[in-house]
């Protein structure tokens, strides 16, 4: 996510100017947006006009810029894009005032949103932007003889690497394991969450089998895909096939799926862990919640007033903050989330056990 601006306005709000870049970015401002939120973006709507030059054709298309008070927000990941929609507040046609609207948001659109961000909402916006800037998934394309590695981020790749050495086995078979050597030493200083290792033929096998012996922390964060070349076009075929963005969801299904197993250890054990609002705001009144888990139907919910909680769900999150606890959002595109709903969309992880 690029933030080009963001200022003041009143009432403790920020007026701010993003550019989602990928996927990922319009998820995320699924859960920034909420009713009576302004938004303001280019668009197009459909106008009658009533002149003597024009039939009536039911109106046509005018490019305009609106400013929308947000009633619903859908993301049709699908289609790769947002919809936002609401009550026009400003239009660069006065006549448009009051009328209903959505605004199809997509990657690279421009748009600006008014509104109070709450704490963990202008996490997920910084965390949106960083993501932009620090790159967490490895490319690495191998062959006999040569190696390449990209970094990925959402502006795109980066070589970051490249090695060769002597082709074949047998008497190579020492500069071979070299070569794989260098790609693993490569790999250990870069802050990666998950690599993708491609290439056409066997070396990839075997050079996956090399790093396995020699670090088992790398190799668990290694998918092999099968490429007919290295190097950038190699990395084309990746990026085309969608391996990239399957290799990040897998790895936030892991991290939401980790958080899970530990909750769902604990409550087989009788032992450190809340379910439920109610136990979870009791652990929350006592300072006990070490790591709050919540899914974002829920969160968006009881946000819309459209939940069964007697509490407001931003008091319990301020109150989990302000006694050093943290907070996880749980996407409910993938199966942890289920999981978290089955046990009413909140849980907690405690720091003690609560009689």
């Amino acid at each position: 996510m690029q933030i080009k601006s963001r200022q003041p306005v009143e009432g403790g709000k920020e007026r701010l100017t993003l550019v989602p870049e990928h996927l990922d970015d319009l998820w995320h401002l699924t859960y920034i947006l909420e009713p009576a939120d302004l938004v303001s973006a280019d668009t197009t709507r459909r106008v009658q006009r009533n002149d003597d030059q024009m039939r009536d054709t039911g109106g046509e298309r005018e490019p305009m810029r609106v400013t929308i008070a947000v009633s619903d927000v859908e993301f049709h990941k699908f289609s790769n894009r947002l919809r936002v929609g609401g009550e026009i507040t400003w239009a660069s046609r006065e006549d448009q005032l009051g009328h209903y609207h959505t605004l199809n948001i997509e990657e690279h659109d421009e748009l600006e949103v008014e509104k109070l961000l709450k704490t963990d909402q202008r996490e997920r916006l910084e965390e949106a932007e960083e993501s932009a800037e620090a790159p967490d998934v490895a490319i690495v394309t191998v062959e006999e003889g040569e190696a390449h590695i990209h970094t990925v981020a959402q502006y795109g790749t980066e070589e970051r690497a490249t090695l060769s050495g002597p082709t074949g086995k047998g008497e190579f078979s020492r500069a071979r394991s070299e070569l794989f050597s260098n790609i693993a030493d490569a790999l250990s200083r870069m802050d990666v969450d998950a690599i993708i290792l491609a290439g056409p033929g066997f070396t990839k096998q075997d050079a996956y089998d090399y790093i396995e012996e020699r670090s088992q922390e790398i190799a668990e964060l290694i998918t092999i895909v099968d490429t007919s070349g290295v190097g950038d076009r190699g990395v084309h075929e990746v990026l085309k096939r969608g391996a990239v963005e399957d290799v990040q969801a897998e790895t936030r299904i892991a991290r939401e799926a980790e958080l899970i197993d530990e909750l769902t250890r604990r409550i087989g054990e009788g032992a450190k862990a809340a379910y439920g609002i109610e136990e979870v705001e009791e652990a929350s009144e006592f300072g006990a919640v070490e790591t709050l888990l919540i899914t974002d139907e829920r969160l968006r919910e009881e946000r819309a007033g459209s939940g069964d909680w007697e509490l407001d769900v931003n008091d319990l999150i301020t109150e989990v903050e302000q006694k050093g606890g943290g907070v996880v959002v749980f996407s409910s595109e993938f199966d942890p989330a289920k999981q978290l709903k089955n046990l009413g969309g909140v849980a907690a992880l405690l720091r003690y056990r609560l009689q």
